[in-house]
């Protein structure tokens, strides 16, 4: 039979179409896990020159195939080897040194070369070297068998402060003489280092600040102890071994807290006076532009009360400069700038209802308010003084958007410097000048891109593109707002499946944290592409941002207070119900996961919201908060004394005998953050209550439930009961 010219297109149509989805791929756990290409390529280790013209960054060196210290030139875009793995040898004949963490000095004669520590950020320890520019000469600084940690350039870089065995040191350069500060630093008494509560919930980590003449140290000196100890299980001998940790928890005493001031010369310390009461935090100290002036945060124990404190360098004497309260809670940041004049200073505050951008002077009087409106400012970049302006990241554009924007501090004059709509992490240069912009959107893989402060593309730095996905059907994720019941809009998030067709009905899986503060629906790249290879087993993943959650406002956020859990499994369930109200949604199937507080908020969702989710997935819950550590638990729900009802609506052992759906409890023994405890206490309620669950625990693995084949085994296990019991 004769074909029609018609007929044969559509027939060659669709045989292109056959072909094109014969070559999708479908994602695998150990795919997913072990593509570097789905990664990207990244320029790390950034660091500016002081002049803002040129900036240092690590690279592979292919000829000596090691990483080396690069440097580009803003001007010409010119790139050259600064440091080669080859000059770094204390000896011709060493093995070339490994680069895991370099920092220049402020006057750029010398760099540092640290190991690192684990903490929650960089956290410089080991040895300690030293790269010297115009000579090529490497040295070891500062050599001991104990451990040292915190290193921390004086302002003119000419010394080194830094922990050895809980005690400060500073070490000429040059001459390489040590002097000791401190000598009462033992395990429980810790001098310019933190407890494990101060760099987990404080986000600090190095206890050491610089005057800026570099004549004085100021440290932090904490008194762990009376905390409590937990001791942790290592399954490893035939009686068992154990780890103790200092771990304070809700209600419980913590570290005790002074700040000490030395001259480096004749190092006498003066203690700074704090006042009476002990049960006190200091989250930060810094110095100001005059070296004489000390400022201290000083945070009352319920963490509603935040004095700011002058203290007086020469005699640890402290002045009240202002006083913020709250009714719930004060958040602490590093968004502190003090001019070069000495009589101001630039400080964000939410009393307003939204963070937002203040200047003060000395006497702690508001001079002005520099931004205004339903929006957050999150980071203070630089401050330029001779044009008066200010660079900060805000997500005025959008709730789900980042992005760098100028103030002036004379006129108050705003504007949005970076254009695509999306998420841009920015790296600011010394003088203001220029910028690093890590630019990427949901859908849109990360890159690089140095731009000048007038918003100008200078050059492509690193650049990818969705080539390494071509071959696996990625399906895009949408952003919306949807309305609840009680009329309020919620930022939400949807990946439909693969092929889909919204004539077919769908099962979905929930994806949450939903902490106070805390964001998942942001439009940037950040895909798991676990939930794309859930999209293409046919789930829809979906994401919604309930009250108590952060980037809109005092009142949004802090709804939460004295009552975890409550709009967290109010704001699921309305998600649900959004979900129920879509034709390609199968309604009996909807199932809720999360890891740490989006464990804690699945189980309890699945408990109280039996009528709407079928199975949930909790990896390393917090199950009562008495369980968890008293800064993080304290700031949001008071004191167990305090508020002994709250504590009991919050926990998850309240409600195990509503438990109906399917129930994965997943948790590392070796957890030093939300402690193994939390799931034994949970199963033990189940099975008090005669509630059937699963559970896996995998030996002396930590929060992150990682290492050798750990999370290819956990996301195996996750997967499988997703597709078996949703």
């Amino acid at each position: 039979m004769k074909r029609s010219p018609l007929g044969a297109l559509l027939f060659f149509y669709f045989i292109f179409c056959l072909e094109i989805i014969s070559q999708q791929k479908e994602l695998t756990i150990e795919l997913i896990q072990t593509n570097r290409d789905f990664f990207g390529k990244n320029l790390s280790g950034v660091q500016w020159f002081s002049g803002g013209e040129k900036f240092s960054f690590l690279k592979r060196d292919p000829e000596a195939k090691a990483t080396a210290i690069y440097e580009h030139d803003i001007k010409t875009g010119e790139e050259k080897i600064l440091v080669s793995v080859n000059d770094l040898k204390l000896k011709t004949e060493d093995q070339p040194f490994v680069i895991q963490n370099y920092e220049w000095l402020p006057n750029e004669k010398y760099i540092l070369f640290t190991g690192t520590l684990p903490a929650r950020s960089l956290k410089t320890g080991g040895a300690f070297y030293i790269y010297e520019i115009a000579k090529k000469r490497f040295f070891q600084l500062a050599v001991s068998e104990i451990e040292q940690e915190n290193a921390r350039f004086s302002p003119d870089g000419e010394k080194l402060a830094f922990v050895r065995g809980n005690n400060v040191f500073v070490t000429d350069i040059q001459s390489q003489k040590e002097t000791q500060i401190t000598f009462d630093g033992s395990e429980t008494l810790l001098n310019g280092s933190f407890d494990w509560v101060y760099e987990e919930e404080f986000s600090i980590i190095n206890g050491i600040e610089w005057s800026p003449d570099s004549k004085r140290i100021a440290f932090w000196q904490l008194d762990q102890s009376q905390v409590p100890e937990m001791r942790i299980a290592k399954w490893d001998s035939l009686y068992l071994n154990y780890f103790d940790m200092r771990y304070p928890k809700a209600g419980t005493r913590g570290s005790f807290v002074k700040i000490g001031i030395a001259e480096i010369t004749s190092p006498k310390i003066n203690w700074v006076d704090l006042g009476e009461e002990t049960d006190i935090y200091i989250p930060r100290i810094k110095f100001t532009a005059d070296a004489n002036l000390l400022s201290i945060q000083r945070l009352n124990r319920l963490q509603n009360k935040l004095d700011f404190l002058f203290a007086d360098a020469a005699t640890g004497k402290t002045k009240t400069v202002f006083m913020e309260t709250d009714s719930c809670w004060i958040d602490i940041n590093d968004n502190l700038k003090f001019l070069k004049d000495k009589k101001q200073f630039v400080w964000t505050s939410g009393k307003d209802g939204f963070q937002h951008i203040y200047l003060f002077d000395y006497n702690g009087k508001q001079i002005k308010q520099l931004t205004k409106g339903n929006f957050e400012v999150d980071k203070i970049l630089g401050v330029d003084e001779t044009n008066k302006r200010i660079y900060f990241t805000s997500n005025e554009r959008n709730t789900v958007n980042t992005d760098l924007y100028v103030v002036n501090f004379e006129s108050g004059k705003r504007n949005r410097i970076t254009d695509e709509k999306g998420w841009h992490g920015v790296n600011l240069s010394s003088n203001q000048k220029y910028f690093i912009d890590r630019y990427s959107n949901i859908n849109l893989i990360g890159s690089s891109y140095l731009y000048n402060t007038n918003g100008d593309k200078i050059r492509d730095l690193v650049v990818n593109d969705m080539s390494a996905f071509k071959d696996y059907d990625l399906s895009p994720v949408e952003l919306f707002r949807f309305k609840t019941s009680d009329g309020v809009e919620l930022d939400a998030s949807i990946i439909k499946p693969a092929n889909f067709n919204p004539s077919k009905k769908y099962p979905v899986l929930v994806n949450n944290y939903s902490g106070p503060g805390s964001k998942v629906v942001t439009d940037v790249w950040g895909r798991d592409l676990w939930f794309q290879l859930l999209a293409q087993k046919g789930y829809i993943i979906f994401a919604v941002d309930n009250r108590g959650t952060g980037g809109r406002g005092e009142a949004f956020e802090k709804m939460v207070y004295k009552n975890l859990g409550y709009w967290e499994v109010n704001d699921q369930i309305e998600g649900a119900k959004y979900l129920t109200s879509l034709p390609y949604v199968d309604s009996g199937r909807i199932g809720i996961w999360g890891w740490s507080y989006g464990a804690y908020a699945a189980a309890l969702t699945l408990e109280k919201g039996a009528d709407y989710f079928k199975a949930a997935i909790a990896v390393a819950p917090v199950t009562d908060w008495r369980f968890y550590d008293n800064i993080y638990t304290e700031r949001y729900m008071s004191t167990p004394q305090l508020n002994p009802k709250g504590y009991e609506s919050s926990s998850v052992l309240t409600y195990a005998n509503k438990l109906k759906g399917k129930l994965l409890l997943i948790h590392g023994t070796g957890d030093d953050n939300v402690h193994f405890q939390n799931t034994v206490k949970l199963a033990e309620k189940l099975v008090a209550e005669n509630k059937p669950f699963q559970t896996m625990y995998y030996p002396e693995k930590n929060h992150g439930i990682g290492g050798g084949k750990t999370r290819l085994h956990l996301y195996q296990l996750m997967t499988e009961f997703i597709l078996n019991n949703l």
